[in-house]
């Protein structure tokens, strides 16, 4: 089980950095951040763009990969997205990882004043354009010296004229791609594209319905379930698709100590996930733990326990 971190990007880096530094030094696979505009979750707070925090980061850092969880269509076209990927994985000498969704109904999407009526898309033309979004994106970046020198694509959505990416991603034949979805279309789309499958802790139940830690843990293994079936359905093997776990949005306990971070990597483990994400520590708020708990449950501590 690879257990990462994702710090909001909520602080000047100048105040973050140390953050960045210290989820290196503890062994954490890989450290995320969240790619909005402004968050629901802090809508009156400081919110800086992860772009530029996550070029910051990789010049802080050495080993750690670093990724968005998640980048979405809400505000980013998928080729100044691919520009800025290909140099963040430049910039990071091959760490960079993509993490990309359809996005939601958010400030994100109220904020640009996406549909007719500026309240957001539909379901059906969200999905429609994560999905062409990331065909886009592969072809993108997959282009180069190695491959096309240029990308014209016309989409239903997007179009890509004539797009150069050169001189193409560090990694081949592009970065990898973690990709959130839940619907049927969604699932194929991650079958097809993603190195992961990611989700939050919630897993997109029913709203209308109390969430407790019984319930989640069964639609988490129901959306397993679905995901097996996508894979099988685009002819991939599902074990060769690892699937990534954001943890803080449920009644699970997973960082209230190092026990109960055990206990809930432990059921994720048994239901095939292969990677868990929590979020640094804040003093209060959303995400507020102990800040020891952290520490407790990082890679290079339990190695030495």
């Amino acid at each position: 089980m690879r257990i990462s971190v994702c710090i909001l990007p909520d602080r000047p880096f100048q105040e973050a950095v140390s953050m960045w530094r210290r989820v290196e030094e503890l062994g954490f696979d890989t450290a995320w951040s969240y790619d909005h505009i402004t968050w629901a979750g802090l809508p009156d707070g400081a919110w800086y763009g992860a772009v530029p925090t996550l070029a910051a980061a990789a010049v802080v850092t050495s080993r750690l990969r670093l990724g968005t969880l998640v980048s979405s269509p809400n505000y980013r076209h998928p080729v100044p997205l691919a520009q800025d990927v290909l140099t963040l994985d430049t910039i990071s000498e091959g760490r960079f990882v993509l993490g990309f969704g359809a996005g939601s109904i958010d400030n994100d999407a109220t904020v640009v004043g996406q549909g007719e009526d500026g309240k957001g898309w539909s379901v059906r033309e969200r999905g429609g354009r994560f999905r062409e979004s990331v065909e886009l994106l592969d072809l993108l970046l997959t282009a180069g010296p190695e491959g096309r020198p240029r990308t014209t694509f016309r989409g239903r959505y997007y179009d890509a004229i004539d797009a150069r990416m050169e001189p193409g991603c560090v990694q081949r034949p592009r970065v990898p791609f973690v990709l959130a979805a839940s619907g049927p279309v969604g699932m194929r789309t991650v079958a097809r594209y993603g190195a992961s499958w990611v989700a939050t802790d919630d897993a997109d139940g029913p709203r209308d319905v109390e969430r407790t830690e019984a319930s989640t843990w069964r639609i988490l293994a129901r959306r397993m379930a679905e995901l097996d079936t996508a894979c099988e359905q685009e002819g991939r093997d599902p074990k060769s698709l690892r699937r990534t776990l954001l943890t803080g949005f449920s009644p699970l306990p997973t960082m209230q100590s190092a026990q109960s971070f055990e206990d809930v990597a432990g059921r994720c483990a048994e239901l095939g996930f292969t990677d868990i994400v929590v979020h640094y520590p804040r003093e209060s708020g959303h995400f507020a733990t102990p800040a020891h708990v952290l520490e407790q449950i990082a890679p290079a501590n339990r190695a030495r326990a």
